[in-house]
């Protein structure tokens, strides 16, 4: 029998040995078969085709040198780390990167990065709902502070009034990530985030307040690295608002660049024969700086003489500073784009306090750029992501509103289709970035700390924000830059660059954060390979480095297969509307995986200096991680028949990104030997078979239609949006959800009057003459010619822009009492 099969196998044509030998490595590379299968398939290939006898041999000595492992490491690993090491290929990485890299948690994103993601794995991972306790808050003191928080008002006297500080300090909103034994509220990070995203969809100032307490700051630091007395002293008055925080990091040459740090604190003994600090700081965009009771600070410590027994140079340190400490200066404020929430400068000159400042005391010095780094989370995974959802909801409800009842050549302008575009574009944002914002919550609240994950987050819901309230702005066009107390939008656009570069400048956040640490951190075995050369280890590198080159042989072989089948390959862990979604993100994660190790492979060191492809990297990565999201909600939100469109939207529309940054990296892969392979084959044949394009303009109308339709739905995807009581028409979003419950209820009164016209029963006149002709013609009864009298009414309220007398414009130029400050002000602070 064996002689029958190795003979027919020799009597085939050469193409048909070809063929075989592909397939047989196709399916040992798409399988992620062990080396041993390798090498026995090929002596099975090479025997069955009657290949020499000699090529056996070379393949029994390939085998020894690859599966003995001592005889691997010690031939092939060793003279590899030193050609390595020689010639820089892997990049050098800083002790600040390191710290960075190695801080957090790989969550999702190391799914993402494998090729191969586990998303039976990831539909287990929560997608969490509030709980009562935190749902009363919701419904309580969060819709209070609304409601007593005019945004318009805030604007102009510069301030919120005096009524939502006070209600601040009472119900402890700054207190909601404090656990309860210090007087807080210890809410989830859902409910952080909840509470947030709601203020911001009232006013931006006002979550600003809220929520930079809740972030990165003394709170969160000392929960987590605080000593038991430092808690017991500051946490509890920290809840009740007693002391009002701010944390103080970004300088003039320390803004991504944290390494950068000149403050610096000096360690001294004094007479009394106790350790103290000498602080001398300079910085600048602290928000709250100017009424804060409490500072933290980041500065590098020095100890000339070693007091503390960390060396001399220990390096960042984060410590408390009583803001009424002698030396300390605040009062200078910062007008970001006249957005009135507080933002200073803040400066310390030879300011001494005791060693104790040092959060964590002796634990945490040295420590203050890894403590950072793990709790930068709650800025870029809770608090801005929270706030842009809530703007991007906030303008679905109001743009839907508003296009349902804006008429231009007497029809609904939302029924134009250049109109429904950015109108889809709108609840397709919404509908991604909610799902987003949660499934995010949910693994922060599982204890995950995952730095790429929320750097993906940070950049992608704030650049999002300005897209959402850009097509706002062009959709309510004339009523968008009005400024005045009905304008709902004006002062969100006006704020948007501040949210793009806070929390971590957006530009570098794409370009170095996402893939530039995302490559290391979140790929299975290069931080142990780049560890391994700096220490050393032959044995670690040896482990890693052939798992890490059957890894890219693995991606190769499925990224080729998945392609070819378009995904349908793979496998999906649901049934149903999402299921071919869930195997186009397989395909998306294997080529990704692929390219990237490409990449890596080829730039080396010098991969993080090529930012226009890291960036492009990026958008990959971070369009897979939302198209993630956005699966697990509809499945854990059932599968609901109403939510198809919208999901069909968000995931076309993920797709066609990813395939346009495909594009982008085949296009530009200068790579040694293969840059003509990426920029000439594959990306025709990307162009060709291209994983995605953007959502049909029938799709679009769906999610369009479905903004301009009051109920249920309608409410559930603009849930957590502040409705203020629809009864007072002082509230211009009162007004306007009026206008559109009444444009609605009126559509089929103006559609018999249409008819008529076109019928001829009707004259083509005014529409307001065509009421009463049509009711004297019987065609309307006079109670549904009330209605539309109401509803003109009402429309014309709601798209009525604001006016003022010269003396009213003038207070809004320029609020009364705001004074500007002198360079001999500033100089005099500085000196």
């Amino acid at each position: 029998m064996e002689t029958l099969f190795f003979g027919f196998l020799t009597e085939q044509p050469l193409w048909a040995v070809i063929v075989t030998a592909v397939v047989v490595l196709l399916v040992l590379g798409y399988t992620g078969a062990p080396l041993l299968l390798w090498m026995l398939g090929a002596a099975v290939l090479l025997w069955g085709f009657g290949a020499p006898v000699w090529t056996l041999y070379v393949l029994g000595v390939l085998a020894v040198l690859l599966l003995i492992k001592p005889v691997r490491r010690n031939i092939l690993s060793a003279g590899m780390m030193k050609f390595m090491t020689a010639m820089k290929f892997l990049p050098v990485i800083s002790e600040t990167e390191r710290t960075a890299i190695e801080a957090g948690t790989v969550w999702v994103d190391g799914e993402l990065f494998s090729g191969k993601p586990d998303f039976k794995k990831i539909l287990k991972e929560t997608y969490p709902d509030l709980t009562p306790e935190e749902q009363k808050f919701m419904d309580g003191p969060v819709e209070e502070l609304c409601r007593m928080t005019n945004d318009w008002d805030v604007f102009q006297k510069r301030d919120l009034p005096p009524e939502a500080w006070e209600y601040i300090r009472k119900e402890r909103f700054f207190g909601l990530i404090i656990p309860k034994k210090y007087g807080g509220h210890g809410f989830s990070a859902l409910a952080n985030s909840s509470v947030v995203a709601k203020l911001a969809s009232r006013s931006g100032p006002l979550s600003t307040t809220v929520m930079v307490p809740n972030s990165l700051g003394p709170a969160e630091l000392l929960i987590h690295y605080g000593t038991d007395a430092q808690k017991d002293h500051y946490l509890p008055r920290l809840a009740r608002g007693e002391e009002i925080p701010c944390f103080a990091l970004t300088e003039t040459d320390a803004g991504s660049d944290a390494g950068a740090i000149e403050s610096n604190g000096v360690v001294f003994k004094k007479d009394d024969g106790k350790l103290y600090l000498k602080l001398n700081w300079e910085k600048r965009y602290i928000t709250l700086a100017a009424i804060s009771t409490v500072l933290g600070l980041a500065f590098k410590l020095r100890d000339p003489d070693n007091l503390l027994g960390k060396g001399t140079d220990p390096g960042i340190t984060c410590a408390l500073i009583p803001s009424n400490t002698p030396g300390v200066q605040l009062g200078l404020r910062h007008d970001p784009l006249g957005v009135p929430f507080v933002n200073c400068p803040t400066f310390g000159r030879d300011v001494v306090v005791p060693v104790d400042s040092i959060i964590g005391v002796v634990d945490g010095i040295g420590k203050g750029w890894r403590m950072l780094m793990e709790s930068l989370a709650a800025g870029r995974g809770i608090s801005l992501p929270a706030s842009s959802t809530g703007a991007i909801k906030a303008v679905m409800r109001l743009t839907g509103a508003y296009a349902a009842v804006r008429k231009q050549f007497g029809v609904q302008i939302g029924r134009f289709e250049g109109i429904e575009e950015p109108l889809a574009r709108i609840g397709g944002y919404a509908y991604i970035y909610e799902a987003a914002r949660k499934f995010t919550c949910g693994g922060l609240d599982k204890g995950a700390k995952p730095a790429v994950v929320t750097a993906i987050a940070k950049y992608n819901f704030t650049e999002t924000m300005r897209k959402a309230i850009n097509d706002g702005m062009d959709i309510l066009g004339g009523a968008a830059i009005s400024r005045g107390p009905r304008n709902m939008l004006a002062n969100g656009y006006i704020g948007i660059p501040i949210s793009i570069t806070v929390e971590g400048a957006n530009i570098l956040t794409r370009t170095l954060m996402i893939f530039g640490q995302g490559a290391i951190r979140c790929h299975p075995y290069a931080f142990k390979e780049i560890d391994a050369l700096t220490r050393g280890d032959l044995k670690q590198f040896d482990d890693s480095f052939w798992k890490h080159i059957g890894h890219v042989g693995h991606n190769k072989a499925r990224s080729f297969l998945l392609s070819l089948t378009r995904g349908r390959l793979a496998g999906s862990p649901v049934s149903g509307p999402a299921a071919r979604y869930f195997k186009k993100m397989s395909w998306t994660s294997a080529s990704f995986a692929f390219t990237a190790d490409i990449a890596m492979g080829s730039f080396g060191g010098n991969l993080k200096m090529k930012e226009k492809l890291t960036g492009r990297f990026a958008d990959i990565l971070s369009w897979m991680y939302l198209g993630t999201a956005v699966l697990r909600r509809f499945e854990a939100e059932g599968r609901r028949k109403e939510d198809e469109a919208f999901l069909h939207w968000s995931m076309q529309y993920c797709f066609a990104q990813i395939q346009n940054a495909f594009d982008g990296i085949y296009r530009h892969m200068d790579v040694p030997v293969f840059g003509w392979f990426f920029k000439g084959p594959m990306l025709w044949w990307s162009r060709l078979n291209p994983i995605g394009s953007m959502p049909s303009d029938q799709l679009g109308s769906r999610v369009a239609r479905a903004m301009q339709t009051p109920g249920e739905h309608r409410d559930r995807l603009t849930d957590g949006v502040y409705l203020p009581d629809p009864a007072d028409m002082n509230e211009p979003l009162s007004v306007l959800e009026n206008a559109f419950r009444l444009s609605v209820q009126s559509d089929a009164v103006a559609r018999k009057i249409r008819d008529a016209v076109k019928s001829g029963k009707l004259p083509k006149e005014a529409p307001s003459k065509l009421v009463v002709k049509a009711v004297e013609a019987g065609i309307i009864s006079q109670e549904e010619a009330s209605l539309v009298a109401e509803t003109e009414k009402a429309r014309r309220d709601a798209v009525a822009v604001d006016s003022f007398t010269m003396e009213e414009y003038k207070l809004t130029a320029i609020p009364e009492g705001m004074e500007k400050t002198s360079p001999e002000d500033i100089a005099g602070v500085e000196a």
